[in-house]
């Protein structure tokens, strides 16, 4: 990450997974806008990143993850999740077929998890995992202004949500875009080799400012993602959780690509439908006050879920959240309470999380 960069562009550090990282720089408010209403440009080089390499890699790598990793053709990739043997959610990962690679994007502070997890069952096979951060920064730029931003940066976004465009500038040379929305509209994320990060930083901010956007930090897009419906691992989702629990099984989860660790229990809740409790969008009625990470849902005075992440919603009333409820209360519109009493503030679910991917 360029940090002596950002410090000059006014970065308000704070700690993320053990990083230090731009929270924001000066005007929170105005980044949100950009992220949700012009064009945002965001350093994501904090987060995990793996190539793996070798003949073997596509068919090693579908025995690890719950989508079909085979299925994709060069420039294409799928969202999906790294589960136990007993189906809880190791990592969510972003997975796209480069030319002879496979790349892996995942949460910040997971490189040894997922490192150590997938080597564990490198046994005859041909592949090699490799960390990209030595080689190639991560930037992102997100709003609905953002295919402008890269098109005034001389490149092409690529249509197809997951698919990626290789880029080859005679100047900076090799860059990966793809699109990748990450606050519910349309985004694009840049692998830029480290070399020419800065001078594609700076033109992006110029193209994103020309476009009523500017440069946003992790707070903004925390509240963006939180709004869109959009689950995070290690805030929403954690190895506590079934993968199926965590609303992803639509774009995350393929029932028919074969076996992979974890995938007898999956198949099992998927035909007898024993899941518990599942990961909902919530709208939080107006209160005075922010409710609390944690806060148990209570139906008729009965504990039926807790909150998993919260934020203001753009309405400016009430909150938007994410949390877990029960089976039960699974239908849109069911209401349920922010703790006991007459004064608890109501919580409408609203349906399943914007998936990811």
């Amino acid at each position: 990450m360029l940090t002596d960069s950002h410090q000059a562009l006014g970065a308000i550090f704070g700690s993320v997974a053990g990083l230090n990282i731009p929270l924001h720089y000066g005007d929170p408010a105005a980044e949100l806008h950009a992220i949700e209403d012009t064009a945002s440009v965001l350093d994501l080089s904090y987060r995990s990143r793996l190539v793996l390499l070798g003949a073997d890699r596509a068919s090693f790598l579908n025995g690890q993850v719950t989508n079909n990793i085979k299925a994709l053709k060069p420039l294409e990739g799928v969202y999906a999740a790294l589960v136990t043997a007993k189906a809880k959610i190791q990592s969510d990962l972003n997975i796209y077929a480069l030319k002879d690679e496979l790349l892996l994007d995942f949460e910040p502070g997971l490189i040894a998890t997922v490192r150590e997890r997938l080597e564990r069952y490198i046994v005859a096979d041909d592949v090699q995992i490799v960390e990209v951060a030595p080689h190639y920064d991560m930037l992102s730029v997100q709003g609905p202004r953002s295919a402008e931003v890269i098109q005034a940066l001389g490149w092409q976004p690529p249509a197809k949500p997951m698919s990626v465009s290789a880029e080859e500038d005679p100047t900076l040379g090799q860059v990966y875009i793809i699109n990748r929305a990450r606050a519910g509209s349309q985004g694009f994320d840049l692998f830029t080799p480290t070399a020419a990060t800065s001078a594609i930083l700076d033109k992006a901010i110029t193209a994103a400012r020309q476009k009523s956007g500017t440069l946003a930090g992790w707070n903004a897009l925390e509240t963006a993602r939180i709004r869109a419906g959009i689950p995070r691992y290690g805030q929403d989702m954690t190895e506590a959780n079934l993968a199926p629990e965590g609303g992803i099984e639509p774009v995350a989860i393929s029932y028919n690509k074969g076996c992979y660790i974890g995938q007898e229990i999956i198949s099992r809740l998927k035909a007898f439908g024993q899941l518990a409790k599942g990961l909902r969008r919530l709208e939080v009625a107006e209160s005075g006050t922010k409710p609390e990470l944690g806060a148990p849902l209570l139906k008729e005075g009965k504990e039926v879920g807790r909150l998993t992440s919260i934020a203001p919603a753009k309405s400016g009333r009430g909150h938007a959240a994410l949390g877990y409820v029960r089976k039960e209360h699974w239908d849109a519109g069911s209401e349920l309470h922010l703790g006991d009493g007459s004064n608890a503030p109501r919580v409408k679910v609203i349906g399943l999380p914007f998936p990811p991917g």
